[in-house]
């Protein structure tokens, strides 16, 4: 069931928090943002932060192929009636267009949080009765048993800070027919202390997550590794840094491992909410200037989402980032 949403999804995304927004001042920017990201090629655009599908419906609105999706809607945030009814709205203005994205959030985010598997569980069976379905979700799955669940009761994974060892330890749970799109951090930089500094200025927030620690510690990482910020090692591993070549080849990995789709996040130091519109650009240049698929997905650069030809780039993008 999931061979149309990675053909949908196409190879590469972009993971943006700016992109999802309450501030109806700001719509035709994200409006205007997410119709250039269709025309650079990528293939869908996942709203960062507890998203709905009320965030991602001017971004559809907006495009004619872009998939948007919620990466994540938080569990307790929205009644599963309520996500119902908002997927069916969305879903009858632009069929196929909305991913449902879904994740049990953190404890420090939700007062309610307890027993996050089963809760989770029980969500999935409320979004079947009222007629969701499993194709058109997808999940926050780390942990071999959410995995399994984002396996048989939706149509994959869309894990958050992972590295490629976590992305083969997926696959093998997942199979090979459940699209398997993790999110990958980008630093525009070549010099190694800057951008080792971005990156820990931003990972600092998700150190103090046990959620993803565990499934770092869980995968070969120490207690060392998770102190101070985060050791060069786990760095290097959830962020793709350095010259083309090089973030290039950090991407290349998460394909090899077994990935369908890669969900890129520009990490700049800027505000969260900010929309890194040059950096997008020099990312499509770059994905698009030599980058090879491996045997599962053999194609150049981002995709147009029923094209596979090489984008096409506004004028005056740059070539090299």
């Amino acid at each position: 069931m999931s061979d149309t949403l990675k053909a949908t999804v196409g190879r590469y995304g972009i993971w943006s928090v700016g992109l999802r927004s309450e501030d109806p001042s700001r719509r035709s920017e994200l409006a205007d943002a997410a119709a250039e990201l269709e025309q650079l090629g990528y293939g869908a655009a996942w709203l960062g932060g507890s998203s709905a599908a009320r965030h991602a419906a001017p971004l559809v609105a907006a495009t004619s192929q872009l998939t948007v999706g919620t990466s994540i809607q938080s569990i307790w945030q929205y009644e599963a009636t309520e996500s119902a009814a908002a997927f069916a709205e969305l879903e009858s203005a632009h069929p196929g267009r909305f991913v449902l994205g879904l994740g049990v959030s953190h404890a420090k985010f939700a007062d309610q949080y307890r027993r996050p598997y089963s809760a989770l569980a029980a969500y999935l069976d409320a979004l079947d009765g009222a007629g969701v379905p499993a194709d058109r979700r997808v999940l926050a799955a780390l942990g071999p048993k959410t995995l399994e669940l984002a396996r048989d009761h939706a149509a994959g994974s869309i894990p958050y800070l992972v590295t490629p060892e976590h992305t083969a330890y997926a696959r093998e749970i997942l199979g090979e027919t459940p699209l398997l799109a993790p999110e990958l951090k980008v630093v525009l930089e070549t010099d190694p202390t800057r951008a080792r500094t971005l990156a820990r200025d931003y990972l600092a927030m998700y150190l103090a997550l046990p959620n993803y620690t565990n499934n770092f510690l869980r995968h070969g990482f120490t207690e060392e590794d998770l102190a101070e910020g985060g050791s060069d090692r786990l760095v290097d591993a959830v962020f793709a840094w350095g010259d083309e070549s090089r973030i290039r080849a950090r991407i290349d990995t998460f394909f090899e491992a077994g990935a369908d789709h890669v969900a890129l996040q520009v990490v700049d130091g800027a505000d969260r909410d900010s929309l890194p519109r040059e950096a997008w650009r020099r990312l499509a240049s770059l994905l698009s200037s030599g980058a090879r698929g491996t045997a599962r997905q053999a194609t150049d650069g981002p995709q147009p989402t029923n094209d596979r030809s090489p984008p096409a780039l506004p004028s005056g993008a740059p070539t090299r980032p």
